[in-house]
């Protein structure tokens, strides 16, 4: 998508940068959201898809260890990494989750370090639809 993007000169906005939360390392089972939180059943957090979706942070939690910043960090750097025309938009209802979410202007990514996190997660390594077979069809009107 992105070489169609720059080909027809159109940024490209990366919507849920942070995985819809699980990327910021706080959730490590459903019992970390709330009653009626939409996760429970959103299909990336619904069964086994969470278990190895939660597999795959742990790759992102090591590296953001080593570059000593948060998994959340690590994951905006990389998209900002990716381009001057890819803007990622992650959402947040609390202060320090936007301060947090600012300092990965701070994280410093090389070549290597990019290429270990696209190792660690390569296209289609999520499991499980962005949606619900329902919400997509709103989405496809």
């Amino acid at each position: 998508m992105l070489p169609t993007c720059r080909e027809l000169g159109v940024g490209f906005v990366a919507y849920s940068p942070l995985g819809r939360g699980i990327f910021g390392g706080r959730i490590k089972s459903l019992d970390d959201l709330a009653e009626g939180d939409y996760r429970r059943s959103a299909p990336r957090f619904a069964g086994g898809n969470l278990t190895s979706n939660l597999s795959l942070v742990k790759h992102l939690e090591e590296i953001a260890a080593e570059k000593k910043c948060r998994p959340a960090q690590l994951a905006l750097a990389w998209l900002l990494a990716r381009g001057e025309d890819v803007f990622p938009i992650p959402g947040t209802k609390r202060v320090e989750r936007l301060e947090e979410n600012v300092g990965a202007l701070d994280v410093v990514l090389t070549s290597e370090d990019l290429s270990r996190i696209d190792a660690a997660f390569p296209a289609g390594a999520a499991k499980g639809e962005r949606y619900s077979e329902q919400a997509m069809k709103a989405l496809n009107r």
